[in-house]
């Protein structure tokens, strides 16, 4: 066992501060890993401030960070897929049981048994619960381990590990590509991504956004259209046709809206995830055949493919890079939507704690 330097939150009230956290020597399937970037997610704010307690209760003090990129420093001897120097990533898992059908069938994000990054029972017996990546290292097993292509700045790519995969895997499930239309409600840290893999996927994409402003950014990332989703009648120029909407809002609002814009056998998918229940209209569904589904990130080897698209057609995040010490800042411009389009925490900055 070792010590990694690491912000932490002691309370839901706390600020994140610096700390020292303990981190398992690496075991024979083991990698050990210098963090270069970490990707600042929503749900790290949900979690330090325990505000999803009734389904994914904090354990203090807890370390968020589920968008890793950074460097092998060292591999157990039973490891075969990296050596020291690679660049590395590390999404939302770091383990899970390998034996349920859904591991068998690399959809690991639904097995019962998965070990989230940090907040879930550390079965190594480190520490109560997994320890994110807001620190200097970690110690992963080599089959949650991911390669980052080379050609991509490892800032940008560090949010890929979250908000691409969230964004990428309903996608490819609904068969996103040429001669589909496809919508994207919210441009924000999930919807600019969604709106740059629509687009590499060569789907005509529409954002739909409340703010007029954004329309300029929209196109910038690839978006083939506009609509301001306050305008009726411009709701209303698009009504049955589109074949898959992916909706990244997490407030309350009305996907009714949303569910109409379809056409026969649409799909519209939730990837933000709203506090309350949403009302649905269900006849909206019946006429039509249309679907509502939700999705979270996806597997192991489906978040390797996405990272190889993304260094096929040089995607990244768009990131603002802050250091450490302006974590606390950062997470309240995040409350305020103050940041295009997401952060990413330049860990070198834990040098001088």
């Amino acid at each position: 066992m070792f010590k990694a330097k690491a912000y932490s939150a002691a309370s839901k009230t706390s600020p994140l501060a610096s700390a020292a956290i303990p981190r398992r020597d690496p075991t024979e399937r083991d990698v050990q890993i210098d963090i270069l970037f970490c990707g600042i997610c929503h749900s790290d704010l949900h979690y330090a401030r325990d505000e999803w307690h009734e389904v994914m209760p904090a354990v203090y003090p807890c370390v968020p960070g589920h968008e890793i990129v950074g460097c092998v420093t060292k591999v157990g001897s039973a490891v075969t897929r990296y050596q020291a120097g690679d660049l590395v990533g590390i999404g939302c898992l770091v383990d899970s049981d390998h034996t349920c059908r859904h591991c068998q069938e690399e959809l690991e994000q639904f097995c019962p048994g998965m070990v989230l990054t940090y907040g879930s029972p550390d079965r190594h017996g480190t520490a109560p619960v997994t320890y994110g990546g807001y620190s200097d290292s970690i110690v992963v097993d080599e089959r949650f381990v991911l390669r980052i292509p080379p050609n991509l700045d490892p800032a940008g790519a560090a949010p890929l590990l979250c908000a691409g995969i969230t964004t990428y895997s309903p996608m490819r499930h609904w068969k996103v590509g040429e001669g589909k239309k496809v919508g994207v409600v919210g441009l924000g840290g999930l919807g600019h991504m969604g709106v740059k893999f629509a687009h590499a996927f060569g789907a005509h994409t529409v954002v739909f956004t409340t703010s007029p402003g954004k329309t300029e950014d929209a196109k910038r990332l690839g978006a083939d259209e506009v609509v301001v989703s306050k305008n009726a009648d411009e709701m209303r120029k698009h009504a049955g046709s589109f074949d898959f909407i992916l909706d990244c809002v997490a407030a309350p609002h009305d996907v009714n809206a949303y569910i109409n814009l379809l056409a026969r056998d649409g799909n519209l998918t939730m990837v933000g995830a709203p506090d309350k229940p949403l009302p649905v209209a269900v006849f909206g569904l019946i006429f039509g055949r249309r679907s509502f589904s939700g999705s979270p990130i996806g597997g192991l080897a489906e978040t390797q493919e996405m990272l190889d698209f993304c260094g096929r057609h040089n995607i990244t995040a768009d990131v603002e890079v802050i250091p450490v010490q302006k974590i606390n800042e950062a997470y309240e411009r995040m409350v305020r939507s103050d940041v295009k389009y997401r952060f990413s925490i330049d860990m070198a900055s834990l040098k001088s704690e």
